[in-house]
């Protein structure tokens, strides 16, 4: 039976970096109250002010979508620059190799999705929800996180509703489809355990 928990913007952990060179919002985290080192998939949001390096998370891999602000250029694992800006797919990448952040033009926040290699596996799409919509066949964790606008979601058990900035949790939600409406700009994170 899927399990359905509504995280509100107010309700999300704010914590330094691992490196010290900023601060995370931490959306949610599994298990809960896992320490950096013991994660099995995080979800987070980080204010990036100045350019440099990002921290290394060994056995991760990560998928970074820009939330606001004007893009940065990753260079990763000693490749060509990639640039990311709010309008680009979400980028996946390994958190354990080196990777250089360039801002474009000033400050951005992001979206961050890390779960553990061997462990877990996960995807994250950018979605435009202008009306209603149902989406189907959702993985075993599902995580809906409404950047911008409200929405309205119908499951099996219920109906949650997110305001900007809050995220619908939902476990053990494989097969199952929700049905949203709204206007709303939101992200679709899928996770299974590998």
């Amino acid at each position: 039976m899927p399990r359905a928990t509504i995280l509100t913007a107010t309700s999300y952990r704010r914590m330094p970096w691992k490196n010290g060179g900023g601060e995370t919002v931490e959306i949610a985290i599994s298990p809960e109250g896992a320490a950096l080192s013991a994660f099995d998939w995080r979800i987070s949001m980080a204010t990036v002010a100045t350019d440099g390096p990002f921290s290394i998370f060994p056995e991760i891999d990560r998928t970074l979508s820009v939330l606001d602000g004007e893009g940065m250029s990753l260079a990763i694992n000693g490749r060509a620059p990639v640039l990311l800006t709010q309008t680009s797919d979400p980028l996946a990448f390994p958190a354990d190799v080196a990777v250089s952040a360039t801002l474009k033009s000033g400050p951005i926040t992001d979206l961050n999705v890390m779960t553990r290699r061997g462990g877990w596996r996960h995807r994250v799409e950018r979605i435009v929800i202008d009306g209603a919509v149902t989406l189907g066949g959702a993985a075993g964790t599902l995580l809906v996180f409404c950047h911008r606008g409200a929405l309205d979601i119908a499951m099996p058990d219920g109906q949650a509703s997110l305001a900007e900035g809050d995220t619908l949790l939902l476990r053990d939600a494989a097969g199952m489809s929700l049905e949203m409406d709204g206007r709303a700009l939101c992200y679709l994170i899928t996770m299974d355990a590998a």
